[in-house]
């Protein structure tokens, strides 16, 4: 398994949905990359300037909102995931992964 150090965060993302809410379908080729992602893995933290280790806001688990263009894709035991520092994640969404469809491995 792949633990994330200092501040970085590993996400899977979440399928976009496939139908606007006026009923048109969506083909794959135009659908955007989602910004929603479920937590995977949390590094351990950054040092404060006093030396003391701050923990990360977000746990295993959680669903995020985060910056659509960053981190880094990695491909771990053939799924794809992305690899972000915390600072990169806008937010945790309310509500349990139950209702969300995990992204595909390609």
């Amino acid at each position: 398994m792949f633990k994330p150090l200092h501040d970085r965060v590993l996400l899977r993302r979440l399928e976009s949905e496939s139908k606007t809410s006026g009923g048109i379908i969506i083909p794959d080729t135009a659908k955007e990359k989602p910004a929603q992602a479920e937590v995977v893995a949390v590094g351990t933290g950054v040092r404060d300037e006093h030396g003391k280790l701050q923990p990360l806001a977000v746990n295993v688990g959680d669903i995020v909102l985060f910056s659509k263009w960053s981190g880094s894709e990695v491909t771990i035991n053939g799924e794809e995931l992305l690899v972000v520092k915390e600072s990169d994640i806008m937010g945790i969404l309310d509500g349990k992964l139950e209702g969300k469809k995990k992204a595909k491995a390609a």
